[in-house]
């Protein structure tokens, strides 16, 4: 085997396409900032316990594990941060009122989510703690969308769905609590005939496999979809809830036409507890933003709070633009002449890219493109354009 050869699904990221990526960050953080969004750092590696501290979900199965050399104890690597900044709000930062954080950071999943997704992912995001109403919901949404418009993709769709639809109809039921994981695979693949297999097995009441099977057929437009939900779903509380957020959430959002399945219950690591919300562009094989409202993670850190919140990967992002164009720089000769240091270093304190040439150097650089040149003329030195057939 050849020492240079990656780990399946793991991949080098080249000049042109790093410097975008590093590009989009920090145009993502400023956004971020500009909303009152505050940067935070987890670590890479925790105790396994903690990462793990919302048990039952995907997420643990794409933690990897090593053992801390100094305790003895299993740690694991990161594959998602929103836990971790979960914790950060409860344990360290302790606030009482809303607190809104933002973080980037890579992190590794186990196996690839899917045949064509990286293990290695750049994951950037925000996060609302400290506040439960839909107005936090339609922030995280709105700044999600903004946040996809920065890297000017356009035909955005999103989508919505409410988990806690599925689960109120299923824990209204007793006979069907206990297989709640199982009634929830089987919405999100809308197998009717196995739905209703179950139902009768666990002798599930007529009118709970009536609204299990009802909510199987209720996708589609936003608008229509709540409006037949209304109307066929029974009137409990916490339906009743999750309808008038979602009717709120549509209206908020005019200059899109999201679309809802109520029956999708798996397109999270299984910690959301309300919205839940997926971005989709041509071009993307997949969703290129998730994110939604998990309420209650922050217990498992010794002090439950309201938290929605959203997150992409900057490098599946970049992955899909059209390639990375090169950078325009200027060509300047090599030499310790002190005027010629000078001009060097004004121009590159304006934002010019300025590669000093070295002895025989020949210009094979990806990256940058030579459009410019610095020449002494006259006992000054001066930029000049370079013809194309001379750029190297």
């Amino acid at each position: 085997m050849s020492n240079w050869l990656l780990p399946e699904s793991l991949a080098d990221v080249l000049p042109a396409e790093a410097r975008r990526i590093e590009e989009l960050r920090r145009q993502l953080l400023d956004l971020y900032r500009a909303y009152g969004f505050e940067l935070v750092t987890p670590p890479l590696v925790e105790y396994l316990e903690s990462l793990q501290a919302v048990s039952g979900t995907t997420l643990n199965l794409r933690t990897n594990k090593l053992v801390d050399q100094l305790s003895g104890r299993t740690m694991g690597v990161r594959a998602d941060m929103t836990p971790q900044v979960a914790r950060i709000d409860a344990h360290l930062l302790n606030r009482e009122g809303v607190t809104r954080l933002c973080y980037c950071g890579p992190v590794l999943h186990a196996r690839p989510s899917g045949l064509l997704s990286d293990r290695e992912l750049l994951q950037i995001g925000a996060e609302i703690f400290g506040y439960d109403g839909v107005e936090a919901d339609i922030e995280i949404i709105q700044l999600a969308l903004a946040s996809v418009e920065c890297a000017h993709v356009s035909e955005l769709r999103l989508d919505l769905n409410y988990p806690a639809i599925g689960m109120a109809l299923i824990h209204h039921d007793a006979a069907l609590a206990e297989q709640a994981s199982e009634v929830c695979h089987l919405l999100s693949l809308k197998d009717m005939p196995s739905l209703r297999q179950l139902c009768l097995e666990q002798k599930a009441q007529p009118e709970t496999l009536q609204a299990l099977v009802a909510l199987t057929q209720l996708y589609g437009q936003a608008n229509d979809t709540v409006a037949r939900a209304r109307k066929q779903l029974p009137d409990l509380p916490a339906i009743r809830v999750a309808l008038d957020n979602l009717e709120t959430l549509i209206h908020a959002l005019p200059d899109h036409q999201p679309t809802v399945d109520l029956a999708d219950m798996g397109s999270s690591y299984g910690y959301h507890s309300g919205v839940v919300f997926s971005l989709y562009a041509p071009g993307w094989h997949d969703a290129l933003v998730r994110g939604g409202r998990y309420d209650g993670v922050g217990k498992h850190y010794g002090r439950e709070r309201p938290a929605t919140g959203f997150s992409l990967d900057l490098r599946k992002l970049s992955a899909g633009l059209p390639p990375a164009q090169a950078a325009r720089a200027i060509r300047a000769p090599w030499g310790l002449d002190p005027q010629l240091a000078q001009a060097l270093k004004t121009l590159r304190q304006q934002g010019e890219v300025v590669i000093q040439m070295l002895p025989n150097q020949v210009h094979d650089v990806d990256e940058f493109h030579l459009d410019r040149e610095l020449i002494l003329q006259d006992g000054q030195w001066q930029v000049r354009a370079i013809c194309t057939n001379s750029a190297n």
